[in-house]
């Protein structure tokens, strides 16, 4: 898949140390509402063997990483998480290199992987879910027009332990 700008690249064990760098250099960012961090970055091996697997399996989560098109350097990643094959139904989570943000770059990604997933995998809802407070990801599901569906109060632990709310988009077909 591609837009102008961008590409999304199925899981590849080729990618592991670039994925790596773009997750260390963005670390700081990503740990604050994001749990799995820490163990990529120490097993970044195991974690891209189990992309890989998902899918090829179609299960799980289908995780694509975004290349920059010029320079093939990759910039983050997106996924649709199956919920509900019978429905089908996929929530689409996704991050972004810290020195690549600001640009919409996620907004194509998100697109894209929308369209994907529409007329591919003939998805009749799409989710966003995200923390409350992480506006930067709510922006991205509110520029590619996802409703707000819902707040589900204190459902979720944040990294640091805190309790804390999530916010739900919904778009559907």
């Amino acid at each position: 898949m591609e837009t102008e700008r961008i590409s999304l690249i199925p899981p590849s064990m080729d990618l592991v140390e670039d994925v790596h760098a773009a997750i260390v250099e963005s670390q700081k960012e990503l740990s604050e509402f994001s749990p799995w961090v820490q163990n990529v970055i120490a097993e970044p091996e195991s974690s891209m063997h189990e992309a890989i697997a998902n899918f090829h399996s179609l299960s799980n989560e289908l995780r694509y990483f975004i290349a920059d098109k010029q320079s093939k350097k990759i910039i983050g990643a997106v996924g649709l998480t199956i919920r509900d094959k019978s429905v089908p139904f996929f929530e689409i989570g996704y991050w972004l290199r810290t020195s690549e943000t600001g640009k919409e770059l996620m907004t194509e990604a998100v697109f894209a992987l929308e369209n994907h997933a529409f007329t591919n995998l003939k998805a009749r809802r799409l989710e966003i879910r995200t923390a409350e407070t992480n506006l930067k990801s709510r922006s991205v599901a509110e520029r590619c027009n996802y409703q707000f569906e819902d707040v589900l109060n204190d459902d979720t632990c944040s990294p640091s332990g805190e309790r804390s709310n999530t916010v739900v988009y919904r778009k559907c077909k």
